[in-house]
């Protein structure tokens, strides 16, 4: 799985840093995403989709080749 986030995109709503917090962050000054592991472990995929399911953005995209 590689993950890519588009700061463009993000509104800084912070769903993905509840679902996903050793994947995701949010920046100090504006909250936008910040992206700490584009490649996560096998235990982490599941969150990280339903991080990208729920962003209301859209702005995390989720690879599924590895």
């Amino acid at each position: 799985m590689n993950i890519t986030v588009d700061t463009g995109l993000c509104c800084g709503a912070g769903q993905c840093v509840l679902l996903a917090p050793g994947v995701f962050d949010q920046g100090e000054d504006d909250g936008i995403v910040v992206l700490l592991d584009p490649a996560p472990a096998e235990s982490l995929h599941a969150a990280v989709r339903e991080a990208a399911a729920v962003c209301p953005t859209s702005a995390i995209s989720v690879d599924e080749r590895s």
